[in-house]
């Protein structure tokens, strides 16, 4: 098999036979779609460089099926990481072919090329490349020397329409929170003079698409361990607690006394308001919260905005094992007394070992339940 993909190579050339060369494709493809595939063409860097190369194909079947085989190829850490380590210098051999860039910069060109046909499979490889925490600090230094910044990459995330050929870019929501596990990228979101996360909480309950409403509740959950932020996310210049309670609000109505301490935007919501569809972002936006509330002066203002009688319904309504937990987490923060938690910053204390084994344990339990 190894040996017929090898030969398969030769066909996918920019300058091949179209008739070949669809067919060539159409073989890697089809291996690309199994396990046992996927292992033969990972092996291969001289396929993987042809592949990358195919992008730029002329005939859009072959450069979207190029494309989609890169997307699969991705998807796996071992794909990823071979694709975001191939040598493109040591195995480009046709002299009279462009060497493409390296992987993310190839894919950067596409997506924020505005007439692109493949801009939307393209930002799939890229929140592929860039999901384990081993391998996004590559990405992100290949995005810094590539032609592009990160106020194009949010421009075009975050403008209407950026692409004239209907790609919808979606799938960058999950390349940014990828991205926000680096602390750098999550200081230049939260970049004060930049204004860069208050385009994003924008999207908290952007009903089109659920990648990218994920994307970015990841990503504002991410920012959120940076705690030198914290008490400017809560003030007007971010506001963003109303942000990430309002997709965990259903319809209930609520007396006037209650009504009037929660924050404006969650007040007398309309009866066809309906809650937050996914579990895990239920969760991500929890977990947000929790993060929030490590100081104790944030968490005096989280209950302040009546936060509780949110969560409280929420509660009652919640059917995923794991976003009760978290609501749990988190509500019990907010019912008990500072005297009670007797500590300023929720960050600074120290667990003993013995606890904190058991807690991994018990978490460890916990998720071989929920996946069993």
């Amino acid at each position: 098999m190894s040996e017929a993909c090898k030969e398969l190579v030769k066909y996918l050339q920019l300058g091949s036979r179209l008739d070949l060369k669809d067919y060539a494709l159409s073989q890697v493809l089809g291996l690309t779609g199994s396990e046992e595939g996927l292992d033969f063409v990972i092996d291969i860097p001289e396929l993987l460089l042809s592949l990358l190369t195919l992008l730029s194909d002329t005939n859009l079947t072959v450069s979207k099926e190029s494309c989609l085989a890169l997307v699969n190829i991705s998807a796996g850490t071992k794909g990823a990481a071979a694709l975001i380590n191939l040598d493109i210098a040591k195995y480009h051999t046709n002299k009279l072919v462009h060497a493409p860039n390296d992987i993310t910069k190839t894919v950067l060109n596409f997506i924020l090329n505005k007439d692109s046909h493949i801009a939307d499979p393209c930002c799939m490889i890229l929140s592929n490349i860039s999901r384990n925490s081993q391998l996004v600090e590559k990405v992100i230094c290949s995005i810094e020397e590539s032609e592009f910044t990160f106020d194009v990459i949010i421009n075009a995330f975050t403008k209407n329409k950026y692409n004239s050929k209907g790609a919808n870019l979606h799938y960058l929501g999950p390349v940014l929170s990828n991205l926000s596990q680096s602390p750098t990228v999550r200081k230049y979101i939260l970049d004060k003079d930049k204004c860069v996360i208050q385009r994003l909480i924008a999207f908290t309950e952007y009903k089109e698409s659920v990648v990218r409403r994920g994307g970015i509740v990841g990503t504002l959950k991410n920012c959120c361990f940076e705690a030198d932020y914290h008490s400017w996310l809560l003030s007007d210049g971010v506001d963003i607690l109303p942000k990430l309670l309002l997709p965990l609000a259903g319809n209930t109505e609520y007396d006037d006394e209650d009504n009037d301490k929660l924050p404006a935007e969650l007040q007398y919501l309309p009866e066809d308001k309906e809650r937050e569809e996914d579990p895990d972002i239920r969760c991500m936006l929890m977990e947000a919260i929790i993060q929030l509330c490590a100081a104790k002066a944030n968490r005096e203002y989280v209950r302040d905005k009546n936060a509780y009688i949110i969560l409280r319904e929420l509660h009652k309504w919640e059917k995923d094992r794991k976003a009760l937990l978290a609501c749990e987490n988190l509500v019990d923060i907010l019912i008990r007394t500072e005297d009670e938690i007797s500590a300023d910053n929720l960050k600074e204390i120290d667990v003993p070992e013995d606890l904190t084994e058991k807690f991994h344990k018990m978490d460890s339990e916990f998720l071989t339940e929920e996946n069993s």
